[in-house]
């Protein structure tokens, strides 16, 4: 399910964590069923937000906001998605 929106340059894709979740700013360690936006912002660096699936409540990934790599967000995205699906307290590339 990826969603590409050129208007907003915003990914958006489901996930299942790996062992060890994902971490965030707010709430630490987060596992199970995720959705995970990567979104571009003004300065030209990445924001990786996190949540629940079908929850309410979005969450910073650790590391994000984080520097665009050459090959573009949707490299970016796919790259935190995999991180994700190892688990292991992933965090936004650096």
């Amino acid at each position: 399910m990826s969603n590409h929106d050129p208007q907003q340059e915003r990914l958006v894709d489901e996930v299942k964590a790996g062992p060890g979740g994902a971490m965030t700013d707010e709430v630490g360690v987060i596992t199970g069923d995720l959705t995970i936006a990567t979104s571009l912002l003004p300065d030209g660096r990445a924001s990786i937000a996190i949540q629940y699936t079908k929850a309410d409540e979005w969450y910073t990934l650790t590391g994000s906001p984080t520097p665009m790599p050459p090959e573009g967000m949707a490299a970016l995205h796919e790259q935190v998605l995999e991180q994700v699906r190892r688990g292991g307290g992933a965090e936004a590339p650096r």
